[in-house]
């Protein structure tokens, strides 16, 4: 559910730019309205390595649950505020002022919640089971996009052009209201992990866990920056940056943008459990191997079928982009707990990740946006994830294979755990 309604904000952002823009930078042409929704998206990672170091930490401290029920009530509440928020129209400057404001609060609080999840599913999951439970995790990162951008397109379905960038645009945001307080019931309702529980049980759990981290896993941190750089320019690139990039730099019209990604997205949900419990068969390295060589290989091809102006070769085109994706987002939930010791888990896990996101996530729709506009290449996108596939290349190979094996006695992130006892 927090994945879900993290998701559901960037689904929110990446289908409307050009509206949300225009609402609240008032910019004088659509692509400079885009630059500036990417900007404040941009933004909000700023704010992920602070939440990361305090989040984190605080979770290996006192509890996943206790801090994952605090997250879900920032990411929510910050996001349903954006509804009420008034246009430039009406508040000027202070208009993007408070989106920035409200977004600072959202990196902040995802900065606690994709490494407090992940760490919570692998902590509760069977050993042989983690690939398939795990995925579950990065199910709910598509529904929550899905859901955004099928919100987004059913209301301007709805009320129309004109309304959606009058007032419309407000309906999508204000929904992540309900979402969270269904999401913090649930989470009210959850015990701690059994990992945790034992650590707390045997009073083996860090008084000062952040100084723990940085004394102990920095190595760890750092092979999970440059491990995961692929899937975060992948990631935004796909889910965020699409859209936009179809409607301005490929000049597509109407909603067909809208429902070709929202098809590969519905595809990817489809396959993305199935592949996480392959995983558990044949193995984490098999996978990221070949989403790995695939995006060094396949984004130029992939990237021309989309500039074919023929709606099957673009759907095979962005289909190619999403395959390879899951491939990342079906083995991550598994792969990073196992990085790190259950005493300094949540900590390790959401500094490296967060500073990693900051760095190579938030900037990539802005950064690729920018390139395009100013060069005229089309290209650019797949060169983009060409050089982050071969900047992973060396960290996934350096990582053990840890399917099957168990979260107990892991030591650092290059040694594998003990096979666990079947």
């Amino acid at each position: 559910m927090g994945n879900t309604i993290e998701w559901y904000d960037f689904g929110v952002f990446g289908f409307m730019p050009a509206i949300l823009g225009a609402v609240f930078f008032n910019a004088e042409n659509p692509t400079d309205n885009v630059l500036g929704t990417f900007a404040v998206l941009a933004v909000a990672f700023l704010a992920r390595p602070f939440g990361g170091f305090v989040f984190g930490p605080l979770g290996d401290r006192i509890g996943r649950q206790k801090v994952l029920a605090t997250t879900i009530i920032l990411m929510s509440g910050s996001t349903f505020a954006i509804g009420l928020f008034p246009s430039f129209a009406t508040a000027g400057v202070l208009a993007p002022i408070l989106v920035v404001l409200a977004r600072l609060v959202q990196g902040f609080s995802a900065g606690g919640e994709y490494g407090g999840a992940a760490t919570f599913i692998a902590e509760y999951a069977p050993d042989r089971r983690r690939g398939f439970l795990g995925s579950w995790l990065e199910f709910g990162t598509l529904t929550g996009f899905f859901l955004g951008a099928g919100m987004v397109t059913a209301t301007t379905v709805i009320v129309g052009d004109d309304a959606m960038q009058s007032w419309g645009w407000r309906i999508p945001f204000l929904l992540a209201g309900p979402l969270g307080l269904v999401g913090l019931y649930l989470r009210t309702k959850l015990e701690d992990t059994p990992l945790f529980r034992e650590a707390a049980a045997k009073n083996t759990v860090e008084a000062s866990p952040l100084k723990t981290v940085l004394r102990t896993q920095w190595r760890g941190i750092l092979h999970l920056i440059g491990y995961i750089v692929l899937l975060n320019v992948a990631d935004y690139v796909m889910l965020t940056y699409m859209e936009s990039y179809l409607t301005n730099a490929l000049g597509l019209e109407g909603r067909t943008p809208l429902f070709v990604i929202m098809g590969v997205i519905l595809g990817m949900m489809v396959i993305i459990t199935p592949i996480g419990a392959l995983s558990d068969k044949i193995g984490r390295k098999p996978l990221l191997y070949a989403s790995c060589a695939g995006f060094i290989i396949l984004p130029i091809p992939a990237f021309q079928l989309m500039d074919s102006g023929n709606s099957a070769l673009l759907t095979a085109g962005l289909a190619i982009i999403g395959v390879l994706l899951v491939f990342l987002l079906a083995t991550i939930p598994s792969v990073l707990p196992a990085m790190f010791p259950t005493e300094v888990r949540y900590g390790a896990f959401a500094i490296g990740y967060n500073l990693s996101t900051a760095l190579f996530a938030g900037t990539a729709p802005y950064i690729v946006t920018k390139l395009v506009a100013d060069t005229g290449d089309q290209l650019i996108p797949a060169y983009y994830l060409m050089g982050a596939a071969v900047i992973a290349a060396v960290p996934i190979f350096l990582l053990p294979e840890t399917a099957g094996r168990s979260l107990r006695n892991v030591t650092s992130s290059t040694q594998a755990p003990e096979l666990a006892a079947r």
